[in-house]
């Protein structure tokens, strides 16, 4: 009897380890399902942010290069407003440059 009671007890043994294997085997499975879910969605989350950005991108490039006339015009404008207060600048001072740069060549040092 006391053998029948240890191949008992053996047998719940080995019964209780092989649920004990499905239990993990489950949790192991349930964990990649989730793991792979939680791929998918961080992929799809990054698509989403790509396209988001990508709409932002080529608005403001239609933005900018629907201006580049305006800025074009803009540019030229500003360079020869630059050009022209050079120009004065130049013409206010050339006769005391010119003078400046007599007075040192023409003057002798010993």
């Amino acid at each position: 009897m006391a053998a029948n009671r240890g191949q008992g007890g053996i047998q719940q043994l080995l019964a209780a380890e092989q649920e004990a294997q499905h239990i993990v085997n489950a949790a192991k499975s349930a964990k990649m399902a989730r793991l792979k879910q939680a791929k998918e969605e961080a992929e799809k989350e990054i698509a989403e942010y790509r396209a988001q950005m990508e709409r932002e991108f080529q608005r403001k490039l239609a933005e900018s290069s629907g201006d580049s006339g305006a800025n074009v015009k803009r540019l030229e404008q500003e360079t020869e407003a630059k050009i022209c207060k050079l120009k004065e600048d130049a013409a206010r001072i050339s006769q005391d440059v010119v003078a400046m740069v007599l007075k040192h060549v023409t003057t002798v040092k010993n």
